[in-house]
């Protein structure tokens, strides 16, 4: 008797429902994940994205974000969940500033490394976290474990207020305030002078770091930077962040954050702010027009805004940057991403996925260790300190 193909697929159907269940599942998202998984965009001029695809070749990869993790909100909540936090060992150092507030860095020296071993010529990274986040973010840990794998030494600027030390004075930080971070440099350089600094930001750190750039121009004391995930035009972000979804996942939590280092130094913040009504804010613009505008000088938060986007400021800057960033982040969005300003800039790279989230990038089916952010941090920062000459050069930049 002849049976045909379809008649052999029914029956075989019928007698294993879940085993074509998972079948089907398995290839639904195998198909999706593969339409997910894109090669970044490199938006730089042709000399240094020459160098780059050199030097640091995960540019050039495909990058598969885990496929269970739909869209970037997914992806910034699971690895805030998710994302293991290996083990690192600072060593505390509390700074003064010029108005007599104090700053603490968190040092990971890395005596024991092998390729320089001299500590005055062991290059620094200084790593700068974000909003409420301090040297203890798994997002940090990550970053010092690359550096240090390569040998070189790390610095965690803590935002004054987060790292666990007492304010002396009624001031904190914000994106558009660069003294602190130059305070920073100053002391780095002082300790090490022979020693390159390469300046790492992360969310807001990264407009930190981008605005002092931008303001220090050839004088940063820094031979390169970049930032990841960092949102270049701030109203844009605060609109993103308003959206009910975002409010509801991430605007709240992160401005509950805020306040409660409000709470914390409450004593010597209320000589200048209406603490309780800075307390009643329940959005990240409510909290700046209520707190950070006013300590900071701005007639509102509008302005404040302004002067903190560091999107427009990049043609000032002097030094190769890279800036990784994914378009569907919701705390940058994409329609903020300075691609035509970039577009001109030959020392000043951009870097686009599809996804990645915020602070995230995540990849594997279980993404807790290392992923494509951590790959392309550890690629660039040695790229820049064991090939200096080579990228001035792509960079346009003069030996000095």
């Amino acid at each position: 008797m002849c049976v045909s193909i379809a008649g052999l697929w029914r029956s075989w159907c019928v007698s294993r429902p879940y085993t074509v269940f998972i079948c089907s599942l398995s290839t639904a998202l195998y198909y999706l994940w593969g339409r997910r998984c894109q090669t970044p965009v490199l938006v730089c001029s042709e000399a240094f994205s020459a160098f780059l695809y050199k030097h640091c070749p995960v540019v050039a990869d495909r990058f598969s974000p885990t496929p269970w993790c739909c869209g970037g909100r997914l992806q910034t909540l699971v690895c805030a969940l998710l994302k293991s936090r290996p083990p690192v060992t600072y060593r505390n150092e509390l700074i003064r500033t010029v108005d007599g507030g104090q700053i603490s860095l968190d040092w990971a020296d890395n005596q024991a490394s092998v390729t320089y071993p001299e500590s005055s010529t062991r290059p620094t990274v200084l790593i700068l976290p974000g909003l409420t986040g301090n040297s203890q973010q798994s997002y940090v840990r990550h970053a010092v474990t690359q550096a240090i794998r390569h040998g070189y030494r790390c610095v965690v600027f803590n935002n004054r207020g987060v790292g666990g030390e007492e304010l002396l004075t009624p001031v904190t930080y914000c994106a558009s305030n660069t003294s602190d971070l130059e305070c920073v440099v100053q002391h780095v350089k002082g300790l090490y002078p022979h020693a390159p600094v390469l300046g790492a930001g992360v969310s807001l750190g990264g407009m930190i770091l981008l605005n002092y750039l931008a303001r220090k121009r050839t004088e940063s004391g820094m031979v390169a930077g970049i930032t990841i995930s960092v949102a270049f035009d701030a109203l844009k972000s605060s609109e993103s962040m308003e959206e009910p979804l975002n409010w509801l996942l991430f605007n709240q939590y992160l401005t509950r954050g805020l306040c409660r280092a409000v709470i914390r130094h409450r004593k010597i913040l209320e000589k200048v702010v209406d603490v309780d009504h800075v307390l009643q804010s329940r959005t990240i613009r409510e909290f700046d027009e209520r707190f950070t505008s006013l300590l900071f000088g701005y007639e509102s938060c509008m302005d404040y805004y302004h002067d903190a986007s560091p999107g427009k400021k990049l043609p000032r800057t002097a030094v190769p940057i890279l800036c990784l960033n994914a378009a569907d982040d919701p705390f940058s969005p994409q329609n903020a991403f300075p691609v035509s300003i970039v577009q001109r800039l030959p020392n000043v790279a951009l870097l686009l996925t599809a996804h990645g989230g915020h602070i995230a990038f995540l990849e594997g089916l279980f993404p807790r260790g290392e992923n494509y952010m951590d790959r392309l941090f550890g690629q660039f920062v040695k790229a820049v300190f064991e090939h200096p000459r080579d990228i001035k050069k792509a960079c346009g930049i003069k030996e000095q």
